[in-house]
């Protein structure tokens, strides 16, 4: 029993730290328009949907060799035009995922070295080391990503509680509920796709495939806690940083490009503890670099099944130079991209993660026998996701034109 527990927990922690990230860091940002109140509905919301798709991938693939990625599944199942379509979206996505992490990651090393050193490091180097010491990990094996996960993912819960209790200590009712206004509805739109990829760890379906084999139950235990514990870190996250942060403060953090070291400049104004601040700095860089690991693995899986590179050292450093140096040479030469790099994901991961698996899964189920797995939903998922997704590709289409309003 021991020995089956901990591959099961070290594939709950590679979900929940492939999430928890983009969402953690950029929901308080992209949130600031609607506010609180919305901000939960939205939240809940886009939790039940994309744990939805994540199902739905997992019974197809298990219709599929472990070791299969997406390419696989779309190419045979949907054919070569939504192959080359899923293709450029699942490459964009976790490409432009993996730049957001770079440059998050930078920024808050930066950020949390400067009174240390007494002057502000270059960026490109807080950058550069923060991404080479990651991507060594996910090079060296998929088993060293599970156990390196797992040590920061509990440096990331226990710096989640201390800092989430330090700042529910400094937390204004008044704050929270902006008494002075409130938020508005319409904000709800722009920031679907925000939300959407916060929970966009599709990626890793295929990679716990590969790693614990053809497992539904296991799998979807995996899925379905992963996906739980990044759910509660971003209630907590988005509580404590509206409660603290003013809803007109956003403002300034969001012209000042967004970046984590500009949340935790404006956090640290308005709480008032050294102490707290520091451990704010320790979850955000824990939070952005598990999230990389669990997103750069994905990414690492995905391109040595569309390369083919096999799995020696050659092979392995053949993944790694195209897996990553693509975002790194981003995130040094645009450093500050971090809020917007998320929206855009949102768009693209609207047809992998949510489009993308649907199709398969009514593919899948009218050309293949039934398995061991069914995904809940019955006939009426593939439509449900469908719709979700369509939806959240034309809200940020729109949002990116300014036809949907932009809280600034």
């Amino acid at each position: 029993m021991a020995v089956r527990l901990s591959p099961l927990f070290g594939g709950t922690m590679v979900v929940a730290g492939t999430a928890i990230g983009a969402g953690m860091l950029g929901l308080p940002m992209i949130s600031a328009g609607m506010w609180y109140s919305w901000s939960m509905a939205v939240l809940f919301g886009s939790w039940f949907f994309m744990f939805r798709s994540s199902q739905a991938l997992l019974e197809v693939n298990l219709h599929f060799q472990p070791g299969d990625s997406f390419h696989t599944l779309v190419r045979e199942l949907l054919g070569p035009a939504w192959t080359a379509v899923n293709g450029l979206s699942v490459a964009f996505v976790l490409y432009i995922l993996v730049y957001a992490y770079v440059s998050g990651g930078g920024s808050v090393v930066q950020h949390a070295l400067t009174p240390l050193l007494g002057s502000e490091p270059p960026r490109l180097l807080t950058s550069l080391i923060f991404s080479l010491l990651l991507a060594a990990c996910i090079w060296w094996s998929s088993r060293a990503v599970d156990r390196f996960s797992i040590v920061l993912m509990g440096g990331m819960v226990f710096a989640l509680l201390f800092s989430m209790s330090g700042m529910f200590r400094h937390l204004r009712l008044d704050v929270l509920l902006d008494a002075g206004g409130g938020g508005e509805v319409i904000f709800i739109w722009g920031a679907l796709s925000t939300y959407l990829t916060s929970f966009c760890f599709h990626a890793s379906v295929p990679s716990l495939v590969k790693y614990l084999g053809k497992d539904g139950r296991g799998i979807n235990t995996c899925l379905r806690w992963g996906t739980i514990v990044a759910l509660a870190c971003y209630f907590a996250w988005i509580t404590a940083s509206d409660g603290v942060i003013p809803r007109e403060g956003f403002k300034a953090v969001i012209e000042q490009g967004g970046n984590v070291g500009d949340l935790l400049a404006a956090a640290g104004h308005n709480l008032g503890s050294p102490l707290v601040l520091r451990l704010l700095e320790a979850f955000s860089l824990l939070a952005v670099a598990t999230s990389f690991l669990g997103a750069g693995l994905g990414l690492f899986d995905y391109m040595a099944d569309l390369c083919s590179f096999d799995d020696s050292r050659l092979g392995r450093t053949k993944t790694l130079l195209v897996t990553f140096v693509p975002p790194m040479a981003c995130g040094l030469i645009w450093p500050d991209g971090f809020l917007a790099a998320i929206g855009w994901a949102g768009l693209a991961a609207s047809v992998w993660s949510v489009i993308v698996p649907a199709l398969l899964l009514r593919a899948c189920r009218r050309r293949l026998s039934p398995g061991g797995y069914t995904a809940p939903g019955g006939a009426l998922l593939p439509p449900l996701l469908l719709c979700y997704g369509i939806l959240v590709a034309v809200c940020h289409t729109l949002f990116v034109f300014r036809l949907l309003p932009m809280y600034e």
